[in-house]
């Protein structure tokens, strides 16, 4: 029979401050094990808007230091609260005794995220559990995780490889990112601490990238529909996120976004794309038509694109772009350099390389018309 878990209650102040906006669909990110947990924490301190988060774990210590406003501590008969060991299988019994308290936590969520980092025990063995519970209760169910890097081990490895083929049929959406790939863009001299915070970042970035195309007003807004549409029952997908600066910011932050070496799918023939653009006041039409091209470049000619666009001058000369890919004939885990006359060199995290580029005036004929429908009329 499965049991309630126990679940932490948050304090008055945190629940404001987390809770959603109203007329928002209702949007839960979970973390599961430790891995999961600290990727809650780092949302937690990015402040992302609309959007409640839950921490499930069997570790009672663990979980007693994640922010998140639910806390629930799954497998309480079985671990009792001393973690599963790194043993995916008792990861899943730990939640399979709790199913109960999970579906409590998740409740009213219309777009559900489980986070886990691949490998060990709770993650690896109760996020697909979760996945499953959000999906029985008719939520949109997005998987963001990741798998180890090589350091950690071939146990763990092949741990992460069975976790993987386990969430793959119990989420609408699955996102997989390899930590090895976050070498390709971190400093050679990187910490063992840096790698794993890197990681975490990772999965926050990704559900962030999400996410805000819903939670944050734009000029071309995108909404929940536009998002199940394009997620539901899509399973592996490519989601990255590019930025650029100079006059060729756009196009740079495009062409980031689908060369990115931190997702293991390619985005060569997707049949389901959706993106959004993020930059100043000053964002003009032309730079919006030259980066919905590269991306349209490189997808099924009859993929179905969705567009929205939002405003931010926090970020001055900077444009950020969200895509998000599904629907692959075939996935093909090869890089994408080939794809592009003109690749940009890789950029490491935190840094960004201009590349000046003339930029003429457009008029909304001249758009596609995938991009020219989402513009708003004047």
């Amino acid at each position: 029979m499965a049991g309630k878990g126990k679940a932490v209650k948050p304090n008055s102040q945190e629940r404001n401050m987390q809770s959603s906006v109203d007329g928002l669909p209702p949007i839960k990110v979970v973390g599961v094990g430790g891995g999961g947990s600290n990727a809650v924490n780092r949302m937690i301190s990015a402040r992302l808007p609309g959007v409640q988060y839950v921490a499930m774990n069997t570790d009672m210590q663990a979980l007693e230091h994640c922010e998140a406003e639910v806390r629930v501590r799954i497998g309480d008969r079985l671990t009792r609260g001393l973690g599963a060991g790194a043993d995916p299988l008792r990861g899943q019994r730990a939640a399979e005794e709790s199913r109960e308290g999970i579906a409590e936590a998740l409740g009213g969520a219309e777009m559900v995220f489980v986070t886990a980092c691949l490998g060990g025990g709770t993650g690896t063995g109760a996020a697909p559990v979760v996945a499953e519970v959000a999906r029985e209760m008719g939520a949109l169910t997005i998987g963001v995780v990741t798998k180890p890097f090589t350091f950690e081990g071939a146990k763990r490895r092949q741990q992460a490889e069975e976790g993987v083929r386990d969430l793959e049929g119990k989420v609408d959406t699955l996102i997989v990112i390899h930590n090895d790939r976050l070498l390709q863009m971190g400093d050679d001299k990187i910490s063992i601490t840096e790698a794993f915070a890197m990681a975490d970042d990772v999965l926050r970035q990704g559900i962030q990238g999400i996410s805000e195309l819903i939670t944050t007003p734009g000029l071309v807004n995108l909404d929940f529909a536009d998002v199940r549409k394009i997620m539901t029952d899509a399973g592996p997908a490519l989601m990255a996120i590019g930025a650029g600066r100079g006059e060729n910011r756009a196009t740079d932050a495009a062409r980031q976004a689908i060369s990115s070496p931190l997702l293991e799918v390619d985005i060569t023939g997707a049949r389901g794309v959706l993106f959004n653009v993020t930059g100043p006041r000053d964002l003009g039409l032309r730079e919006l038509d030259a980066a919905a091209r590269v991306i349209a470049s490189v997808v099924d000619p009859e993929a179905e694109i969705i567009f929205g666009t939002s405003l931010d001058d926090a970020l001055k000369d900077e444009v950020r772009i969200t895509v998000i890919a599904t629907g692959f004939s075939g996935v093909k885990k090869m890089p994408l350099r080939h794809l592009l006359d003109e690749q940009p060199e890789p950029i490491k995290l935190g840094q960004i390389r201009p590349d000046p580029t003339a930029s003429d005036a457009l008029t909304e004929a001249d758009l596609p018309t995938f991009l020219r429908r989402s513009f708003p009329s004047r």
